[in-house]
């Protein structure tokens, strides 16, 4: 036992069996004890002993599989995620000790094995060599599949010979169309047709009798209608295509086509249409089928599939004219089809097979001519004749969100309880602005009143949290002085995890290098998670003073100072970085009766806020909105925009005298708010992350937070760095009721609309949106600038059709329209039509169309530089015929009202 013991600590996982084998059980029973206490110390190792460790848990794993006498218990053992690293299991020895077991023992080790949640498939050949063994039935669990898919199709070939001798080939097949997503080696192809590939290889079987076919028939359709991502049915539909099911067997199976064609994925549907439309072609499929399955595929986004089943309808009415009635109202369904292609072609479908004296079908039909863009009103009028219905242009409204009216923040938990459910959603999950700022100041506040509860829950609550380990061998003090962790170090620092030395350091020393406004906001908090960490330890502090008053991140004068005077009232002084914080919260000049509410006070901090809502206080340069740069000067090597070097001249001067202001009333952390060079952002690597927190900092100076926002939404639009637009939408709720959006937030939305992922550009256009509402847009800004970002090559104008289409789908046509028409001249300026203008041109002359774009908004269909150029080409490509019905909608205009823009809707 001892040698076997200096063996696994020594990793000598070779020489286990032979001194395994001759040990008695009750020798075997007191040695896995000593196992368990090896494991339990291995498990604690830290990462830099990996290799050792990981030679003692080959060895630990095949002595604990001997030693164990219970199925289950060894199969636990053998099946332990902390008993195995990136390499194999030494299977051969496990099989080794394991090899004098009875058959029926084996047997349920296997199957123990292979019904585990995550080890099977890696462990597929211990497994099956178990089942060998035991010469018992193979397993049929998910885990076990993938494994026996992935070990038939081995490098090197011979596929079909190894299924076509594997004995459990007919129970393990069936299985492949069963599992939650397929084996990934199903789709190891590039030719269908190579023997050695999965749907070749199953075909070849069938066909040879070795397998059903018509039970593989059955399970790819069945997967096939289970639906998935096109990868996953990739296999299952070329198999299909394999098997060449006959007409018999197609016509048989109607319902499942049906069920494909109308929610399948792209090439799923496609096959299915294809099939109906041969079953069709011999005349075997019924109109009131046709018109079922029509009614699902002509709303379907694929245009290839709806102009493929308006064909078919076609077809169908031409051969059965008395399908009428049956088919042209699904026909006329698509006349709401966002797509005003697809809606001319329905529209002629109907005005070639209405018979002219079907004057009740006539009727039913006009009804739903009324969702035909108006660009085919005249078309319908010919066909249905007088149309008394649909919208009024002159009663055209534009919808738009509610003006956003200032929401408050949450009150702190009233309870210890609620405070710690808070807490754990924060840590676990991720919160906004009101969970993260209620969070803190209600462990402020419960540290203050019942520390002792608090301490108790918490303890109870965190146990896996890294500080709390006793055994760890990391140091918290230095761990927690290079970064608070958010608000785990006040919990820290309440469990006395984290010593008020290594705080106290950390907030003194808290200090922003010269980089960029990003690393500034973030060592503001940082600094100020420190400080409140600190006075847990040392003085709880009653509550914070920094905490908003609503959810924007403002606070309200009036509430500071009576936090100052409750302050006053306790003799407790205020936290320098916490009061900072509070100060620039509140709004700076226009309070006058707060501010001398707050000069009565005789307090230090009393007379520092009067002054700073008198505007009296320290300068802030970095918060100057005029030395804030042009946004359109731009240095190409940097992501943010530079100012001209006369500019640093005059600031330079000026902000000598104020920088000595700054560093005598705040805190380290705000003294580069005193150098207006943080607005150009040099040296910046912050491009993604901690955004949500910048704008509530600063509540009162959007347009700056956008301005240093610029570089992260740039990289969102150009690099995959998703998440920079989330904060748009709060930017665009901040601001006062007469206070419009500045250059660079308008310059922020631009490039947002052309963000990479719809999840970022839909932030994008709900700030757009909420912009429109409160009055703050300039749609030709925001057009200028869409434009200027694709001529730059910033913003693809596909996503940006996208963006365009979103908004105006809101019922914001008004407002879309105030912003495209802003960048056509721009998009057609260029000598080269960029790649997608055609669908921005057809999300305009949407917009048109249905607010009534008249010449009294835009001049006339000539003021739009180069759109009759465009329109007037010959060809019928996807540009020009987007430009003429652009042009025809401008130049019908004087039939619509004026449109309403985003000031005018309100």
């Amino acid at each position: 036992m001892k040698e076997l013991l200096e063996a696994v600590r020594a990793g000598r996982s070779g020489d286990v069996p032979g001194l395994l084998k001759p040990l008695a059980p009750a020798e075997r029973k007191v040695l896995l004890a000593e196992l368990k206490d090896v494991r339990a110390e291995v498990r604690r190792w830290d990462w830099d002993r990996w290799q050792e460790r990981g030679r003692i848990r080959a060895a630990l794993v095949v002595a604990g599989a001997g030693c164990h006498t219970g199925a289950a218990a060894a199969a636990s053992w053998i099946g332990a995620r902390d008993l195995r690293d990136w390499r194999d299991l030494p299977y051969p020895l496990i099989l080794d000790v394991l090899s004098g077991r009875e058959p029926q023992w084996l047997a349920d080790v296997a199957h123990r094995l292979a019904g585990r949640n995550s080890t099977p498939q890696d462990d597929y050949r211990l497994i099956h060599e178990l089942v060998r063994l035991a010469k018992c039935p193979v397993p049929t669990t998910d885990g076990y599949v993938y494994g026996w898919a992935e070990a038939a199709h081995q490098p090197g070939g011979g596929l079909l010979a190894t299924l076509r001798a594997d004995p459990a080939v007919r129970i393990l097949v069936p299985r492949l169309f069963e599992t939650p997503q397929p084996a990934r080696q199903l789709n190891w192809y590039d030719d269908p047709d190579n023997p050695d590939h999965w749907p070749s290889a199953l075909s070849s079987l069938a066909d040879e009798g070795v397998l059903d076919r018509a039970a593989l028939v059955d399970a790819c359709v069945s997967r096939l209608l289970r639906g998935g991502r096109p990868g996953e049915l990739r296999f299952f539909l070329v198999l299909l295509r394999r098997l060449a099911l006959s007409p018999t067997e197609e016509r048989a199976r109607v319902a499942d086509w049906v069920g494909m064609a109308s929610d399948g994925t792209s090439t799923v549907a496609a096959h299915a249409q294809s099939v109906l439309g041969r079953i069709a072609e011999g005349g075997e499929l019924p109109a009131t089928v046709l018109a079922q399955m029509s009614g699902a595929v002509l709303f379907r986004a694929e245009k290839k599939l709806v102009h493929a089943q308006l064909v078919l309808l076609g077809r169908a009415l031409r051969r059965d004219k008395d399908a009428a009635h049956t088919l042209l109202p699904v026909v006329a369904e698509a006349f709401g089809h966002p797509d005003v292609g697809v809606q001319e072609r329905a529209l002629k479908l109907v005005a070639r097979h209405l018979q002219a004296q079907d004057d009740v079908l006539r009727e039913e039909l006009s009804l739903s001519a009324d969702m035909l863009s108006p660009a085919h009103r005249s078309a319908a009028v010919a066909v249905f004749g007088t149309m008394d219905g649909g919208q009024d242009p002159q009663s055209y409204d534009e919808i738009l969100p509610p003006a956003s009216e200032p929401s408050p923040l949450a009150p702190a938990a009233r309870s210890v309880p609620e405070l710690v459910e808070d807490l754990l959603v924060l840590l676990r999950a991720g919160g906004d602005l009101s969970l993260y700022e209620r969070t803190l100041d209600g462990l402020v506040r419960w540290t203050h009143r019942e520390p002792e509860v608090l301490a108790e829950a918490l303890r109870a609550a965190l146990v896996d949290r890294w500080w709390l380990d006793t055994s760890a061998r990391w140091d918290r003090d230095t761990r927690f002085s290079g970064h608070p962790h958010g608000v785990e170090v006040l919990a820290a620092a309440l469990l006395e995890r984290v010593s008020v030395k290594a705080l106290h350091s950390a907030r003194v020393r808290a200090f922003v290098p010269d980089t960029c406004p990003h690393a500034g906001l973030d060592g503001i908090d940082r600094a100020r998670l420190w400080e409140a960490a600190y006075f847990v330890r040392a003085r709880p502090l009653p509550f914070l003073l920094a905490t908003p008053t609503w959810r924007t991140g403002a606070l309200e004068p009036g509430e500071l100072v009576e936090r100052l005077r409750e302050y006053r009232r306790l003799d407790v002084p205020a936290g320098p970085v916490d009061f900072a914080l509070a100060l620039l919260r509140v709004p700076r000049g226009g309070a006058g009766a707060a501010a001398e509410a707050a000069r009565e006070l005789g307090t230090t901090e009393g007379d520092r806020l009067a002054a700073w809502l008198s505007g009296n206080g320290p300068a802030l340069p970095a918060l100057d909105s005029a030395a804030v740069p042009d946004p359109d000067v731009v240095e190409a090597s940097v992501p943010g925009p530079v100012q001209r070097p006369a500019a640093v001249t005059r600031r330079k001067l000026r902000e000598t005298r104020e920088r000595l202001a700054i560093q005598r009333e705040f805190p380290r952390c705000f003294h580069w708010l005193g150098r207006s060079q943080h607005s150009g952002a040099r040296s910046c690597h912050h491009w993604s992350g901690g955004q949500a927190y910048w704008s509530p900092m600063l509540p009162h100076d959007r347009e700056i937070v956008a301005g240093w926002l610029l570089p992260a939404v740039t990289a969102c639009a150009q690099e995959h760095l998703p998440g920079a637009t989330e904060t748009l939408p709060a930017l665009a709720e901040m601001g006062g009721p007469h206070e419009p959006a500045g250059p660079f937030l308008h310059r922020a939305v631009a490039l947002g609309l052309g963000a990479r992922r719809q999840e970022d550009r839909l932030a994008a256009v709900d700030a757009l949106l909420v912009l429109a509402a409160r009055g703050h847009l300039d749609g030709g800004l925001l057009g200028r600038d869409l434009a200027e970002s694709v001529g730059q090559g910033t913003v693809k104008l596909n996503r940006l059709a996208d963006s365009a289409r979103t908004a105006a789908a809101t019922g914001a046509y008004a407002t879309t329209w105030s912003v495209l028409s802003g960048a056509l001249p721009g998009l057609l300026a260029t000598g080269a039509r960029p790649r997608g203008l055609g669908e921005i041109l057809g999300v305009a002359a949407e917009c048109a169309e249905h607010c009534g774009a008249a010449t009294e908004v835009s001049g006339s269909a000539g003021t739009i530089a180069g759109l009759a150029e465009v329109a007037g080409r010959r060809g019928s490509s996807q540009l020009v015929l987007q430009a003429s019905r652009l042009m025809t909608a401008l130049s019908h205009g004087t039939e619509h009202a004026p449109p309403e823009t985003a000031e005018n809707s309100l």
